[in-house]
């Protein structure tokens, strides 16, 4: 080998030497960076604080990435920028809950950061809050704020749930936040409402067993999950006790049974007569059986991905749709490029979506037609089936759509259940046909005039310019009353 293959051999031998060396360095300043910013301080807050600015103090990258769940422009296939009137959108559902609060106002959800505001500008809540007669019980205000461990801590679990909503609307002022799911002296992930609990009870399981990658689940199933308030809980006879009903199982068929079997109803339907059922939002029950449950994905690792700044690593809190940020969410495990992903996405949720519509127009007709024949002199026998498979149809159809996110996180079971959601309403509505016959009505029962949602109103019989009124005073005069009891103009 000449001297002068020498040279070069031993230059680019140094400059990879050179190169690693930099590596090394670079390694060794970030992680010294990452240990001064890891070193947990002398932490000195009350378990019961629900100011999330007071956490903050002590974890400012989470709490600022979490001020962030206040925009609304990301818009994808089931999110739109800023408040979006379901109604308006899809004025069927105002049949669909004819006699029931949703009728009158449904919006999107927007982020965690509008959880208090969403509920205090909402019809379905409705009366002068400073006057604590609101038709609502507290209960309502349990997945809203971390103000709600608080006052379960001061005031009581049942005497919480027994109190009504506007009683308590001037103490329900900070949005979901730390103290909803952590422990104020570890941070470790804690479950701050009982009805989780007691719902793990029910079913014989120890929650107080689950591992750290579950409880990052579990702590958005205490709110992201299907629930009614029990009347009749043993020793609390009276009290609105909110329950999950997960007794027999967490499938849309065991919820159904659970609930038939102790003859709940959310709801009088104003029309059919059926008792209904209201599904909530199941996104977790969804969830869990899905395809990235069982690979032990959980959902802070798609909503809430880590990220890095300033070589320190940490949970965004930033909670929204994981097609915001593909590159730490999606792209952390599958290889495909964005435009690829968020495509896949978005077909499965069109399918459903499309699957959804047709089933609300059967249900629409089913509802329609029921009406018809209580109206030709149809008595309680013969309708009793019909009514429970109208019951059991929209339970379905409701349980699918409510569940935000559904439709992404199992498509295929979401699909399953719309389905047989599909296959139940056209039997009820075949049993309708046979009745109406029976009863003289030879002619098809007219598809309703409901194009748009005033119209689908005017059509159960609601006045929308007087709601709207009534939510406008209701803006003007509550609202600030609630923002100057916590001391704050507005």
């Amino acid at each position: 080998m000449s001297s002068k293959t020498k040279n070069w051999l031993l230059f680019a031998l140094t400059g990879v030497a050179v190169f690693l060396l930099g590596l090394l360095a670079s390694n060794i300043t970030n992680r010294k960076a990452e240990g001064k910013f890891a070193y947990m301080p002398k932490i000195e807050i009350d378990q019961n604080e629900s100011d999330n600015a007071v956490w903050g103090e002590y974890f400012p990258r989470e709490y600022q990435s979490s001020l962030k769940t206040k925009d609304t422009t990301f818009a994808s296939y089931n999110s739109k920028d800023g408040y979006k009137d379901m109604l308006e959108e899809s004025p069927r559902l105002v049949v669909l809950w004819a006699g029931y609060g949703f009728a009158k106002d449904y919006n999107a959800p927007l982020g965690h950061e509008f959880a208090v505001e969403d509920i205090q500008n909402t019809l379905r809540t409705g009366a002068p809050m400073e006057k604590g007669d609101g038709p609502m019980p507290a209960t309502c205000w349990t997945c809203k704020s971390p103000d709600v461990p608080r006052l379960m801590n001061e005031m009581g679990i049942s005497e919480f749930y027994k109190a009504k909503w506007g009683d308590l609307g001037h103490e329900v002022t900070n949005s979901v936040g730390c103290a909803d799911c952590h422990n104020s002296e570890t941070m470790a992930l804690r479950i701050s409402r009982p009805a989780l609990i007691e719902a793990y009870e029910a079913m014989g399981e120890d929650i107080s067993q689950a591992s750290h990658q579950e409880m990052r689940s579990l702590v958005c199933a205490q709110c992201h999950v299907e629930y009614y308030f029990n009347k009749n809980t043993p020793g609390k006879e009276g009290v609105p006790y909110l329950t999950f009903p997960w007794k027999d199982g967490m499938s849309v068929e065991a919820m159904e049974a659970y609930y038939d079997a102790i003859g709940f109803a959310d709801w009088t339907h104003a029309i059919s007569k059926a008792p209904m059922l209201k599904a909530q939002h199941p996104g977790y029950e969804i969830f869990k059986t899905s395809v990235h449950a069982k690979r032990g994905v959980s959902c802070a690792d798609c909503h809430m991905p880590y990220k890095t700044e300033g070589g320190q690593k940490f949970t965004d809190h930033h909670i929204q749709s994981p097609l915001a940020n593909p590159a730490n969410s999606c792209q952390v495990c599958h290889r495909e490029e964005t435009a690829d992903l968020v495509s896949d996405v978005y077909e499965r949720q069109i399918k459903v979506k499309e699957q959804a519509i047709e089933l609300e127009k059967i249900l629409v007709r089913a509802h329609v037609e029921a009406g018809k024949a209580w109206e030709l002199g149809a008595t309680e026998e013969q309708m009793k089936d019909i009514l429970q498979d109208i019951r059991h149809a929209q339970w379905r159809w409701d349980y699918a759509v409510a569940s935000h996110g559904g439709s992404f996180h199992n498509p295929l079971e979401t699909s399953r259940v719309i389905t047989s959601g599909t296959r139940v309403g056209q039997e009820a509505r075949l049993k309708l046909a046979k009745l109406l016959y029976d009863l003289g009505h030879t002619e098809p029962v007219p598809y309703p005039a409901i194009d748009t949602k005033e119209m689908a109103q005017a059509y159960i019989g609601l006045d929308a310019k007087k709601m709207q009124a009534d939510k406008e005073k209701f803006k003007e005069d509550i609202v600030p009353t609630w923002m100057k009891n916590k001391g704050t103009e507005n």
